[in-house]
């Protein structure tokens, strides 16, 4: 970009967990989606990571606020806040100009007008002249290669943090989708009511999280199962500190009710769809991005319950984002996105 390019043009992924930024095609910004405020003021004191490292230590006078729950935005001040410090993460350098942004934005295909009208809000209020939108199953087959235009049936399940997306894509549209709100948010929970319930013991979020990352699994059996993990923390009821070996079966079984929710959501897609993309999708088998693709084992065990193919996509977590990216390429030929 030169120092006097009147339009920037940004892909946003806006998303639970994380928040993407792709600029000419180049991931510029990847940061978790928190922002930390001062309490009295509602100050922008940090984003991102820096935030992230607050999380849970702060003292009365700082708030660590997570923008967007279950996919959409629910502290609007907050959420502007954060997109805003991104798209400045990018324009540090070019502090003499501001441009004007073109922004495509993704979102949870089960948006209400509302919740659109939300993020198109934010986006603007952060600088964004012309701002367009995605769906974010639509986004992810883009990600991974697939031809959305063409007229065959190409299923995409996308888990990221707050929503779970299911979609049947075909000839540029969605033909069939459920959106369910069970995804990595949920599952982290699950793991940090289970310690509590199990093991007596008190966790933040934080450590469920890692817990998920290093033992989670959707099977009780796995091929190449993971170590143990160690987990230290106080005991519910004496406040004494606890140390806790956690094993990757004990967490698919404290598991299996969230990822059952997942399978029953996928057959519902599939009871609704039209028997000649059915056919496709058999041949060709189904797309699972987004972070909670990385679960252990949950490849094989959708893969056991419905009878077809499943495929983890060779960069799951940046799957959608990268479809946002080439969705910006191709404004004036992708007649799906919403303005």
């Amino acid at each position: 970009m030169g120092l006097f390019s009147f339009t920037q043009e940004i892909a946003i992924d806006l998303g639970t967990a994380n928040t993407i930024i792709i600029q000419n095609g180049k991931i510029v910004v990847d940061e978790p989606s928190v922002v930390a405020l001062d309490n009295r003021s509602d100050k922008l004191l940090a984003i991102g990571s820096e935030a992230q490292k607050m999380q849970g230590k702060t003292h009365s006078d700082i708030k660590t606020i997570r923008p967007l729950r279950d996919g959409v935005i629910a502290d609007f001040y907050a959420a502007e806040q954060m997109i805003r410090g991104m798209i400045k993460m990018i324009n540090n350098k070019n502090r003499l100009f501001v441009p004007a942004l073109r922004i495509v934005v993704c979102i949870p295909s089960g948006s209400t007008e509302v919740e659109i009208r939300a993020v198109r809000d934010s986006a603007e209020h952060a600088g964004g002249r012309d701002v367009y939108m995605i769906y974010e199953p639509m986004a992810a087959a883009i990600g991974i290669g697939l031809d959305v235009e063409a007229p065959e049936g190409n299923m995409i399940v996308d888990i990221g943090g707050g929503t779970t997306e299911i979609a049947i894509i075909s000839l540029g549209g969605i033909v069939s989708n459920k959106s369910i709100r069970v995804a990595g948010d949920d599952l982290t929970a699950d793991i940090l009511e289970y310690m509590g319930r199990q093991h007596n013991m008190k966790v933040g979020e934080r450590t469920a999280e890692l817990i998920k990352i290093s033992v989670g699994s959707a099977l009780a059996k796995l091929e190449d199962p993971p170590e143990d993990f160690t987990v230290f923390g106080p005991n519910r009821m004496t406040a004494l500190p606890m140390e806790v070996s956690v094993s990757y079966q004990e967490i698919a079984h404290c598991l299996d009710k969230s990822v059952s929710k997942i399978e029953t959501a996928v057959l519902n897609a599939l009871e609704n769809t039209p028997p000649e993309l059915y056919a496709d999708i058999v041949r060709k088998g189904i797309y699972l991005t987004g972070g909670g693709a990385l679960l252990k084992g949950l490849d094989k065990r959708l893969q056991d319950k419905i009878n077809i193919p499943f495929h983890i996509a060779e960069d799951p977590l940046h799957a959608v984002a990268k479809g946002t990216g080439i969705a910006l390429k191709n404004i004036s030929k992708f007649k799906f996105l919403i303005r």
